[in-house]
């Protein structure tokens, strides 16, 4: 009996101890390789340490967007647990833990339970926190708790030049503006710290340690001047206040360089919030959206209305008929016009603005000073459709301009097949045209730079984390538009529209100043014809002798009768004004 018992517990002993040797030889030989992987990746902890961001400054070093230190607060639920022996102190301690992080950063007791209590090896309670925090974090001693250092981008002036600057991702990444634009200079290239640690977070004394060096991002000293800049967001603000218009919009550029010194136009939003809306009242309002709502919400919020939007730009695309007109020599400042009111076009009665107090007996230099449509018609007709056309691509307004921002929109304009004697003559005074600020703005700055067309630009240098310039962005030449001799032609015409003619409310004491006004009646989206509300507008250069600035400056919907000449003119004069002041442009 005792030797049957025996000799069945050695029949056990032996199935088990085979089975023993054939499942560690399972594991050693077939699953080998894999347990091997696994084990390293449990015991390696691989950290990406950020890139700091390029900074933004204005062309005076002035900056616009930082990165800044901030702090990740990390929790090892294990560590914190391991200071309990039993299942109840284990909880004590996490409880213990989660209500002291809990009076320092913003987020509750039951929160930070929530995130500890998952089965999670390192938790990430907290980022972007500050110095002040960190430090009292530390002097509690938290077992299982440690800091990380990451960067932050900042804006320290807030809303401030918000749509042509944009903002980034929680993870740095450019979003909008010139963040998304130029993201690949500015980001950077991350780094890598390999460790190997126990489960507890403990470094191993036979482990690796590599670590891999962060290249910060390159930083971009951009054309824009911080001056400039806030003298155009004081104009807007004062003229959507005093005009109640819906919104308002500045553009200042270089005509000799392309070089933009100032984008602004009202509403905008803080780049340090960029997802809270404008204000208390619009994240209330993001909050109740769906997240398709938010993102369409959010995304005409960042727009940059004077790159991506079109507008009818009415008189002041007058400057470019006359141009036309004059490089033809279809006609002379001197020629004389009769106005009467209107004019015939194909059985097509077109008013002038004016037509109940018709202009009768003028100049052409007066015309343009009375903004007179008639007399525009005619030029129009003179130069005919195909050259007008061929004109209109010569200025660039069959194309992008090519600036360095996303989201660039194209002119709209009617097909040259199709539109008519009517189509021409309405072009010829800037209706049944649409086209970007920018646009018109660049191609304005070619009149008046001896009719050289540059391309526009908002970046003029990109410097390492050093500091040294990699790149120069030089001005660059698109091509001839018009003569020097027309283009001073020009120019003693739009300075009579200031001086003599309607846009006196534009004039700067003690410096020669030159502009067009410009009114146009903006499609109603509901009939798809032109309604009562209008955009008016104005586009001044100084000093006439020697330009050094053009400002386009453009009023959406100013309630009651309204123009260019009394809602946008006054406006774009402050600009002006406080400009060539700060410029030291002498009297």
């Amino acid at each position: 009996m005792n030797k049957k018992r025996l000799f069945l517990a050695f029949v056990i002993f032996s199935v088990v101890m085979v089975l023993l040797c054939v499942r560690v030889g399972y594991l050693q030989i077939v699953k080998g390789e894999e347990l091997k992987k696994k084990a390293v990746s449990q015991q390696t902890k691989d950290e990406i340490v950020e890139a700091k961001r390029g900074e933004i400054t204005d062309r005076n070093g002035n900056n616009l967007a930082v990165s800044t230190l901030r702090y990740s607060v990390w929790v090892r639920p294990a560590t914190v647990m391991s200071e309990g022996d039993t299942p109840e102190e284990k909880q004590t301690k996490l409880r213990e833990t989660a209500a002291t992080l809990s009076k320092y950063i913003d987020k509750s007791e039951t929160d930070i339970l929530a995130e500890l209590s998952q089965n999670i090896p390192l938790v990430k309670i907290a980022k972007y926190q500050t110095n002040d925090t960190i430090k009292k974090v530390r002097k509690e001693e938290l077992a299982g708790v440690s800091i990380t250092e990451e960067t932050k981008r900042a804006y320290p002036l807030g809303n401030f030049a918000s749509q042509l600057l944009g903002s980034v991702t929680d993870d740095n990444n450019g979003l909008s503006g010139l963040e998304q634009y130029y993201n690949k200079e500015l980001k950077g290239s991350a780094g890598r710290w390999v460790q190997s640690k126990d489960a507890a977070g403990n470094s191993l004394f036979y482990g690796d340690e590599k670590f891999y060096e962060a290249e910060d991002g390159e930083s971009l000293e951009l054309t824009i001047d911080e001056v400039v800049q806030h003298y155009a967001e004081e104009a807007i603000a004062w003229t959507k206040k005093e005009t109640k218009a819906s919104r308002v919009r500045c553009i200042v550029m270089d005509p000799n360089n392309g070089e933009v010194l100032a984008m602004a136009a009202t509403g905008g939003f803080d780049p340090n919030n960029a997802r809270d809306g404008r204000n208390e009242t619009d994240k209330n309002k993001l909050e109740q959206m769906s997240g398709k709502e938010q993102l369409e919400y959010l995304n005409q919020i960042w727009r940059n209305p004077l790159v991506s939007d079109t507008y009818e730009p009415g008189s002041t695309f007058k400057l470019f008929t006359l141009s036309m007109a004059l490089e033809e020599n279809l006609t002379t400042l001197s020629e004389g016009f009769y106005d009467s009111g209107s004019i015939n076009v194909s059985g097509t009665q077109i008013r002038c603005w004016s037509y109940t107090n018709p202009h009768g007996g003028q100049t052409l230099k007066q015309a343009l000073g009375n903004s007179c449509n008639p007399v525009f018609v005619q030029l129009a007709q003179r130069i005919g459709i195909n050259r007008f056309y061929d004109y209109l691509e010569l200025f660039g307004f069959d194309e992008r301009t090519g600036i360095d921002y996303p989201g660039e929109a194209t002119a709209i304009f009617q097909d040259k097949k199709t539109a008519g004697p009517v189509g021409t003559a309405t072009i010829g005074f800037g209706q049944g045209i649409a086209v970007t600020p920018i646009q018109l703005i660049t191609g304005v700055c070619s009149i008046v730079n001896d009719g050289m067309l540059m391309k526009p630009h908002l970046v003029k240098k990109i410097k390492d984390s050093k500091g040294k310039t990699i790149k120069e962005i030089k001005p660059e030449k698109v091509r001839q538009t018009i003569s020097k001799e027309t283009s001073a032609k020009v120019k003693e015409a739009m300075e009579y529209v200031v001086s003599k003619g309607g846009a006196k409310a534009a004039q700067v004491k003690g410096y020669r100043i030159g502009g067009k006004t410009g009114t146009a009646n903006k499609v109603d989206p509901g009939t798809g014809k032109y309604g009562k509300n209008i955009i008016a507008s104005f586009v001044g250069v100084a000093p006439m002798d020697d330009p050094k600035m053009v400002v386009l400056f453009i009023v959406d919907n100013p309630p009651g009768e309204a123009f260019g000449s009394t809602v946008a003119a006054p406006g774009a004069q402050r600009v002006l004004k406080n400009t060539l002041r700060y410029m030291g442009v002498k009297k």
